[in-house]
């Protein structure tokens, strides 16, 4: 006889498979309907302005697991790979099975026999335990971490939210792929044929019970399909419904650069009578979706650099108080709290955590804007906006302050109208901020070495307005953008070099929805490529003596953590792609033999706290991200503290004080400064 199975086994009686069927289509009737009332609430929101990409982020995301795999092996990325690859093998078999059962009525022959059939059997027979023994560990980890959380001391723990339909649906697929194997040792016991040792489990588990009576292999055939249908019925109800949601919210992400905000057309607040968002429908379609696609891992939660110094901001919470908003029509600020939503520092560090895609920061920021324009921000950030409104500088000072870091240092600047091939874009706080100024020259001076023909604005230039859009004030920052776009325009810039990385992110992936077409440089990224043309030296510190703290919107938003890493001598020879590849499987960049890397560095490193305009909000003591930071650097054992930031340099130089008055504070240009004197 040809190999082969038969798959109604001893229930040949029409009413059977008619049960069968029935049970079946009810089954998945009661799951899209139970789909089909969020799928209402989500068409609410806006339609896109996006094409996504859906088939490359599918297969990237979905298929490939990219986002998983670049998670940290300890919240789960390992079982959870395995869990959804054993998945998606036995569903790739059910389909397989399927098609050839039901093939014949369409002219699809039935193909699962012979040597297919065999292969068949012994591969998804072994993918299948990949299946069960990832929901063992989930399991069992699940009771780990909530027993952990429970104590009296929950250091360590996971931040999970779990109930008991969380141990439910484990179960539940737990007990899909167990009777899976049982239906299978029942039919080789009851019907054994010669080439049942390719299904290894199956057949190893037959050995326990053989000689099956029929009666009992019907028995345990629709013990199995109860699950079955459980599973179909339940899967709207857990959080495993992310199969259904994440598929399509990754699927259909924006395809736009983490740093990138949306803009607001004054057409839209014409049409809607508002800015921002006050009810959660007027998010987009897709960041509807994406909450529903939270399945309360905690991952967004463990690296919130606000919720780890004890501020009320809780991504995890913020995502599951905004779904909750869209259901009751709360207003989103007062379910997710105006005072968590002003806590964040727009780091990314939850966008760039979160394995389902969802953008945290464009929820955050939208709400703010809503906040800003009904006046409801007030303070030292209030301040900030007015400053920048009226000034032009984030700090407030004059236009003419700006020149005076320059004076008796002959810096070319664009009015004198000179040819020049680079802007040297400096930024508020790197024309009047002490210890910025002291990169400012730095760089000017490299640049002379390096014989670059460069130019400065001068009192022309004003603030980015990066601070002012994350905050929420919208319209400040289009007329700051628009402004400085002009200028760029009048004297033909088309490569900027800047020591900010937040001027960096906002040049590079901001303006150009204003009409920019800019080159845009950090300026450890300018000194890299001058130094590896050979016209600068690269510093040489003593290894382990100098730690270097990864700026969130250079290392994480833009993941430029090579070129700052090269100006100290590091090994910095694999290109971009392979480096990129290298991050995702070890979370960080490689351990460094020159500098003394902080726990968290490169993409994962660990923000200061001056991001999303927090830099101008007052601070309680004790609830400082940059305490941490520097608690972080400083157990590194290093005596120097490299940065790259201006906003890093004021908030670690803040957050050394009172700890270690000896460590210096020095930018990465000064060290090559001091390298090429």
């Amino acid at each position: 006889m040809e190999p082969t199975r038969t798959e109604f086994l001893h229930m040949e009686a029409p009413g059977f498979r008619t049960a069968f069927y029935l049970l079946t289509a009810a089954s998945l009737a009661v799951m899209f309907w139970q789909f089909l009332g969020p799928a209402r609430l989500w068409m609410k929101g806006k339609p896109l302005t996006w094409q996504p990409d859906v088939f490359r982020q599918f297969f990237d995301n979905v298929l490939g697991q990219h986002r998983v795999k670049g998670s940290r092996p300890r919240t789960g990325a390992p079982m959870h790979l395995m869990i959804f690859y054993g998945f998606v093998a036995l569903f790739l078999a059910t389909t397989l099975l399927a098609v050839a059962t039901y093939g014949p009525l369409i002219g699809i022959p039935n193909f699962h026999k012979g040597g297919y059939y065999m292969v068949y059997e012994t591969v998804f027979d072994v993918l299948g335990l990949f299946f069960v023994a990832g929901l063992v560990w989930a399991l069992v980890r699940r009771v780990r971490e909530d027993r952990k959380q429970k104590s009296a001391d929950p250091e360590g723990a996971v931040p999970l939210t779990t109930e008991a339909k969380d141990y439910w649906a484990l179960t539940v697929l737990l007990m899909l792929g167990v009777t899976g194997y049982l239906l299978e040792a029942a039919r080789i016991s009851n019907h054994p044929q010669d080439w049942d040792w390719c299904s290894p489990v199956g057949f190893a588990l037959s050995k326990l019970a053989p000689s099956l009576p029929d009666a009992a292999y019907v028995g345990v055939w629709w013990f199995h399909f109860a699950w079955v249908w459980a599973f179909f019925a339940f899967l709207p109800q857990m959080r495993i419904k992310h199969i259904v949601t994440a598929t399509l919210s990754l699927s259909g992400a924006p395809d736009r650069p983490m740093g990138e905000l949306v803009p607001v057309s004054m057409k839209e607040v014409e049409e809607t009578g508002k800015i921002g968002v006050s009810h959660a429908t007027e998010y987009s379609r897709w960041h509807l979706l994406s909450l529903d696609a939270c399945m309360s891992c905690g991952r967004c939660t463990e690296v919130c650099p606000a919720h780890n110094v004890g501020k009320p901001l809780n991504p995890k919470k913020v995502v599951a108080d905004i779904a909750g908003a869209l259901r009751t029509g709360a207003v989103v600020s007062d379910a997710a709290t105006e005072e968590a939503l002003w806590d964040c520092t727009t780091c990314n560090a939850c966008v760039e955590a979160c394995p389902v895609a969802i953008r945290h920061v464009d929820l955050i920021v939208d709400a703010r804007r809503y906040l800003v324009a009904e006046g409801k921000l007030s303070g030292t950030g209030a301040t900030m906006l007015r400053q920048v409104g009226s000034t032009g500088h984030a700090w407030g000072a004059a236009p003419d302050v700006r020149e005076d870091w320059m004076k008796g240092l002959d810096v070319p600047l664009a009015r004198d109208g000179d040819g020049f091939d680079v802007l040297f874009w400096v930024g508020c706080a790197g024309a009047t901020d002490p210890g910025a100024v002291k990169t400012t020259k730095a760089v000017a001076d490299l640049m002379k070495k390096a014989g670059v023909r460069f130019a400065c604005l001068g009192s022309e230039e004003t603030c980015t307005g990066d601070a002012a859009r994350r905050v929420g004030d919208e319209f400040t920052f289009q007329a700051l953008a628009e402004g400085n776009i002009a200028t760029f325009r009048k004297y033909g810039v088309k490569k900027v070099v800047t020591p900010c990385p937040h001027c960096f992110n906002t040049l590079k992936n901001e303006y150009r929805q204003f009409g920019a077409e800019l080159e845009v440089q950090h300026h450890t990224e300018f000194l890299q490529e001058q130094v590896q043309r050979g016209v600068l030296r690269p510093a040489s510190p003593e290894p382990g003596k100098l730690a270097y703290h990864d700026p969130c919107y250079l290392a994480r938003v833009n993941n430029v953590s090579d070129a700052p890493r090269s100006l100290v001598g590091e090994d910095t020879s694999l290109d971009s792609a392979q480096s990129e590849l290298m991050r995702a499987a070890t979370e960080e960049v490689q351990a460094s033999s020159v500098l003394a890397e902080p726990v968290q560095h490169g993409r994962k490193t660990l923000c200061c706290g001056a991001g999303g305009g927090r830099m101008w909000f007052d601070e309680e003591p004790g609830r400082r991200p940059s305490d941490r930071r520097i608690r972080q650097l400083l157990d590194t054992g290093a005596e120097e503290i490299a940065v790259a930031c201006p906003f890093c340099r004021i908030m670690l130089d803040a957050g050394l004080k009172g700890i270690d008055e000896n460590i210096r504070l020095v930018d990465l240009a000064e060290k090559l400064h001091e390298a090429n004197r």
